[in-house]
């Protein structure tokens, strides 16, 4: 067939067939590729006749109203003839004109017989005020009253304390994304099994009302299950964690219920409806045929089939259960927030949104046909994952969640904004677009499909506004300017990386020259620690575990460069008294005479800068040494298994954080 009208069906469909890689040079996408994504859109590029019939359909007239209509508030509605808005307060308005008299939320737009969804979301948000505040990889910061895993008790006191006696504004902590419900559970907290619900794994057993009401005897008998996971060292077992808990808490479901309490678990019920229903139905079907549902019997493929209406009658029991842990969850997420904002938190805790979901995960089960088959979202190349990313979830499908009045994603928003002052979106592009990769394919041979970036933008929007939340977008790598911009302009605050943060010659940043609408980090999850960075210890690592696409000496003659330039600008700030010279010297020797210094340099720049949030790691602030992950490994690096210890590895709980925090917080 012929290139170029691939190329423009491509186009027509949302699929750029040309991107700008991290080194700013321009990549073509492959015709493979771009067939391959048309394919799992549902059209058709397998023979040059079938291009030519798919672009004439394409190009074909265009009439009716869209699935959905966004628009912000005080802009103009699109023109549609005879049209008029039921109101959803009750009543109707004309559709002419601008909006600015319109409440905000969600109405209806009806055209002669057609209708549509009409959602007018708020112009801007309101951003925060300065703030600093902890960023958590919550599993890893254990108390000596927690299973073997942080878990919502220890998220409650972390917030409190750090609110009362380091004057903290907020808690980022990592996804909270549901898990496997039965052991093997998955260990990265960015590949779940739903976004919209919770992992029961973050539960403290001893703070259910179903554990206060048993008599002593049995109390005793419960927290003895959790005496194995209490000992320091080592690395976090979710599947010995787990397996534990579930010992203790399927016991506590079988306890009768009061009245009161019943009350309020039907009540929680129909508020969650039939997601609820049928992510429990999940859960009880996956303790049977494993947790991949495209290797159950054919016959539950379909969650709102009658052959998985009558197994989930026969399991009644059990989908019982694992609706009563996200109850119990709800309970639990809710006491946290509240205990940060009794603490003085102006923001609270701040969740963090995963890009997507695992395949075969609950809520590509739940949401089949919302998904687009045969395709993984992932990352190109870029400077710290040389080779791409390949993130093992499936895209959503952008016209049929249009379809659906994006109505999975505003829920799944509405839940995390129930419990927190903030969401943080990983990956903001997936509000505008995806890297897709075809299964089975390299991550670098894929191409970016375009998402209605307003509409998701408004729905994400609205939810802010009604719980009074702050949203951050982590906007880094190859990030178009328009969704930077978008952002900006909505009130949601984007990220800035201090490594990253270099100008168009590549020198670091002076602080005035940094974005304000944005949550300042020294790192990420993905990168080490300060003061593993500074010491090279991921070009090490890498480079044994075969992820360098060039040789380390040219790695390290890199590093040594960027880390020389920063040294020297914390200097010329009066920020590190140290020359660089001697400091460099140091670090090629292996001494750790100036890993402190660095680290409050490096903070107090943060501070100098305009960003409205500061976050400081608290595996910084103890001077850890590890990273929570290495993209582009599986087992061959402990991904999201290590616990807080400081720079020799000796653990830290968080009885110990008073007398461990270092001098990254001042």
């Amino acid at each position: 067939m012929g290139d170029d009208e691939l190329i423009r069906l491509a186009g027509r469909h949302g699929i750029a067939t040309r991107y700008t890689d991290w080194r700013g040079r321009e990549a073509a996408v492959t015709p493979d590729t771009l067939a391959a994504v048309l394919a799992a859109l549902g059209v058709d590029a397998s023979t040059p006749s079938a291009v030519r019939t798919e672009l004439e359909r394409a190009d074909g007239p265009r009439r009716g109203l869209p699935p959905v209509v966004v628009v912000r508030r005080g802009d103009g509605l699109p023109g549609y003839p005879d049209a008029s808005i039921e109101l959803a307060t009750g009543g109707t308005a004309p559709a002419t004109g601008a909006t600015g008299d319109l409440p905000l939320g969600w109405h209806r737009l009806r055209a002669g017989a057609e209708s549509a969804p009409l959602l007018v979301a708020p112009r801007r948000l309101a951003v925060p005020d300065r703030l600093r505040g902890f960023t958590v990889q919550l599993y890893s910061v254990r108390s000596r009253a927690s299973w073997g895993i942080g878990d919502l008790r220890d998220l409650a006191d972390l917030a409190s304390w750090s609110a009362r006696a380091l004057g903290a504004g907020f808690t980022l902590i990592n996804p909270l994304h549901a898990a496997e419900p039965v052991p093997p559970v998955g260990p990265s907290p960015y590949s779940p099994m739903s976004r919209r619900f919770a992992a029961p794994i973050y539960l403290r057993v001893e703070d259910l009302p179903e554990y206060a009401a048993l008599p002593p005897e049995d109390r005793d008998r419960l927290s003895a299950l959790a005496e194995p996971l209490r000992i320091p060292g080592g690395t976090i077992d979710r599947d010995a964690v787990w397996t534990a808990k579930l010992q203790a808490l399927e016991p506590l479901h079988r306890l009768p219920r009061g009245t009161e309490a019943q009350r309020d678990y039907d009540a929680f019920r129909a508020r969650e409806g039939t997601a609820l229903t049928a992510f429990a139905t999940w859960c009880a079907l996956t303790e049977k045929h494993g947790p991949d549902w495209r290797r159950w019997p054919a016959g539950l493929h379909d969650a709102g089939g009658a052959a998985v209406a009558a197994e989930a009658a026969r399991l009644a029991g059990r989908v019982d259960f694992h609706t009563w842990l996200q109850w119990r969850l709800d309970g639990q997420l809710t006491a946290a927030q509240r205990a940060a904002r009794d603490a003085g938190m102006p923001v609270g805790i701040v969740h963090d949104l995963a890009v997507g979901v695992a395949h075969g995960s609950a809520d590509s089960w739940i949401y089949r046909d919302l998904f687009a088959p045969g395709m993984s979202v992932g990352a190109p190349p870029d400077e710290f994952n040389q080779r791409g990313q390949d993130w093992g979830q499936p895209p959503w499908h952008p016209h049929r969640l249009a379809g659906a009045a994006y109505l999975p994603f505003r829920e799944m928003l509405a839940t995390a904004f129930r419990h927190g002052g903030g969401l943080r979106l990983d990956h903001a592009m997936q509000v505008s677009r995806l890297w897709w990769v075809p299964e089975g394919g390299s991550p670098a041979d894929g191409a970016y499909v375009r998402y209605d970036r307003d509409a998701l933008l408004g729905c994400l929007a609205w939810e802010a506004e009604r719980a009074g939340a702050v949203v951050v977008g982590e906007d880094l790598g190859t990030v178009e300017p328009e969704l930077r911009d978008g952002l900006s302009d909505r009130g949601i605050l984007g990220t800035s990386l201090l490594w990253f943060e270099r100008d168009a010659e590549g020198r670091p940043k002076p602080p005035g020259e940094w974005r304000e609408l944005s949550l300042a980090t020294v790192g990420t999850h993905d990168m080490p620690p300060i003061v593993g960075f500074v010491h090279g210890d991921h070009i090490a690592l890498r480079d044994r575990l075969g992820l360098l696409t060039r040789p380390r000496e040219d790695e390290e003659a890199d590093h040594r460069r960027r880390l020389g330039d920063w040294l020297a600008l914390l200097h010329e700030e009066a920020l590190l008294p140290a020359s660089p010279a001697e400091v460099m010297r140091a670090l090629a020797e292996g001494s750790t005479a100036y890993d402190d210094q660095i680290v409050a340099a490096l903070h107090a720049f943060l501070d100098r800068t305009p960003a409205r949030l500061s976050g400081i790691s608290l595996a910084d602030a103890v001077g850890e040494r590890r990273t929570q992950n290495q993209p582009g490994t599986v087992d061959e690096y402990p991904n999201w298994r290590v616990p807080l210890a400081d720079s020799a590895g000796t653990p830290v709980l968080l009885e110990d954080l008073p007398d461990a925090i270092r001098s990254a917080w001042r």
